[in-house]
């Protein structure tokens, strides 16, 4: 056999190192300069390490595929739904525009995500395996030994559980991998394990999780107990199971520390805007910073190492320099923070989400959506210099986006002049037209909890309670209250869209409510008429199925 074909077979294998373990001896030493997974954890210092590790490959969700900000891993669960759209596009885009043609086994991006998850799920089972097995390790820390060894374990097999969720909704049945890879374990026999017992393995895992974690994070970052309550009643609503769904939601909603938004807060308080919008503004995202409605925030700093960016502002924030309002051939607008910088616009909302509002909604406001600009001067641009007022404007001019003809069809096309959401829009003052942006933001929070609780109800036969948990939506919003009679399904997966347009893993949703294929056809207009009902799996990647050289690993149903 080859070196080339042994480095395939080592990289494209499914479970993946993120760190090989050694021998404890070379050549009867042990050098102190090499960190190694037996160096690593033999104390708690190690494992914290270790998951520090871990939670940076999670974040990895909102930088991209390796880095590359042409790649987001976020648009597999974001993109090509009912109601976010490609525009100008890169990455997962592509598949969303032309699914008879993209959605293809030896797609680059699905090989890249389907690997970056495995080495996820490896992480953590090194971190798992060695806190279970090892009998060396000195627990001592700022709780007892049991406290701080149970709760390493807690938020790896958490995090273990968060990938095999993503894994199991764009490919279903894949791998079930409890063990650390090691060079000396390479396995070429890989089985599909059924999505039940996948599924069942996330649920022990999390409800381990459950029991071991804080309500508060362990640090900045890191999972809670609500966000795995939160999943816990997700998982139970994909097994058809409302009642267990109710119970976690309920467990996680009447935690006193969590509480929805219902007032100003924070930064710009002071300032015009809607308290909608107050949590994801730059210094009040996170809990301490008075966001009691997050369940999970993620973290990313400047000019640091490790820090990184995220490139979800990149995605979500329009080109609103280039070809958008060219009026008699002057580009008036001008890069502001306000603005959000530099953006590419490459994730647009649908015709349809965007008039789901309505009018005094908070959530479909201008704060929320930008759908107009104001001319301004350099006072009100300050730093950045005056507008270009095209021949016959002033400053105060409204400068209006466009909606009333969709996004349509399956060209790489892009619009300019098309409204786009700001939950992402945060940009470096010293730096407009960074790719990046290093803001802390949500991930997960209080009001898709809410909205769980709703679908439960609903499934149990109760539309009084499931229109009451809408209604504390929606008065957070100013939008008009519900009765049981608005109660279905399509209405909660509409108050979804509203309320989490540009969050949720939309594509999940819509899948585990057999809703993906009808919704994406009935409202998405740019790639949703080429989806079909093969498309609700991703293929699972030829140069996983190649790799498996003993055994003949199978492929979702329609894919070569």
């Amino acid at each position: 056999m080859t070196m080339k074909k042994v480095t395939k077979i080592t990289y494209s294998i499914v479970v993946i190192m993120l760190v090989s373990a050694c021998s404890k001896s070379w050549l009867d030493e042990t050098p102190p300069h090499l960190i190694t997974t037996e160096t690593l954890y033999t104390n708690l210092n190690g494992f914290e390490a270790g998951l520090n590790g871990l939670y940076s490959l999670v974040r990895a969700e909102r930088e991209g595929i390796d880095g590359a900000a042409d790649n987001l891993q976020a648009d597999i669960a974001l993109l090509g739904t009912d109601n976010m759209v490609p525009n100008a596009r890169g990455g997962i885009g592509f598949i969303a525009l032309t699914w008879d043609t993209r959605n293809v086994s030896t797609d680059s991006r699905l090989e890249s995500i389907f690997l970056w998850l495995y080495k996820v799920v490896n992480a953590a089972n090194t971190i798992i395996n060695h806190a279970e097995n090892r009998t060396d390790v000195d627990w001592s820390g700022p709780g007892t030994d049991e406290e701080n060894k149970t709760r390493v374990l807690a938020e790896a097999k958490a995090i273990r559980a968060w990938a095999y969720r993503h894994l199991t909704y764009c490919w279903g049945d894949v791998p079930l991998s409890l063990e650390e890879s090691l060079g000396s374990n390479i396995k070429t026999d890989w089985t599909r394990t059924p999505v039940s017992d996948v599924r069942a393995q996330m649920k022990e895992d999390w409800l381990f999780a459950e029991q071991h974690l804080s309500v508060e994070p362990s640090v900045r970052g890191r999972i809670t107990r609500g966000a795995v309550q939160h999943y816990l009643a997700e998982l139970y609503l994909t097994e058809g199971k409302p009642d267990s769904a109710l119970f976690w939601a309920d467990q996680c909603l009447s935690t006193p520390a969590y509480r929805l938004i219902t007032d100003r807060y924070g930064v710009k308080a002071n300032q015009p805007g809607v308290t909608f919008m107050d949590m994801f503004y730059d210094g009040n995202s996170n809990r301490e910073e008075g966001n009691t409605e997050a369940l999970w925030v993620w973290q990313w700093e400047y000019n640091v190492v490790g820090g990184s960016g995220s490139i979800m502002r990149r995605y979500f924030n329009a080109t609103y320099t280039h070809s958008l309002i060219s009026i008699d051939g002057v580009n008036p607008l001008q890069f502001t923070v306000d603005r959000g910088g530099r953006g590419l616009g490459r994730n647009q909302p649908t015709k349809w989400a965007i008039e789901l509002y309505e009018p005094q909604d908070d959530r479909g406001t201008n704060y929320a959506i930008r759908k107009y600009y104001i001319l301004q001067d350099a006072a009100a641009n300050a730093p950045a210099p005056a507008d270009n007022l095209p021949p016959g404007y002033q400053y105060g001019d409204t400068l209006k986006l466009s909606w009333e003809q969709d996004l349509s069809g399956t060209s790489n096309a892009s619009r300019n002049d098309y409204p786009f959401i700001r939950k992402y829009d945060a940009v470096l003052p010293v730096d407009l037209v960074d790719s990046r942006s290093y803001n802390d933001q949500v991930y997960l929070r209080l009001a898709e909890t809410y909205l769980l609780k709703a679908e439960a109800q609903f499934k149990l036969g109760d539309l009084p309670g499931a229109a009451e948990t809408i209604n504390v939506i929606r008065r957070r919003a100013n939008a008009s209250e519900i009765t049981a009679g608005d109660v279905s399904l399509d209405f909660i997966l509409d108050e979804r869209s509203r309320e989490l347009i540009g969050e949720e893993h939309r594509r999940y949703t819509l899948l585990r409510t057999g809703k993906w294929l009808e919704r994406v056809k009935r409202y998405n207009h740019r790639g949703g008429q080429t989806a079909a009902a093969r498309d609700t799996l991703f293929p699972i990647p030829q140069l996983v199925i190649d790799a498996n050289l003993t055994e003949k690993m199978p492929q979702n149903p329609g894919f070569n």
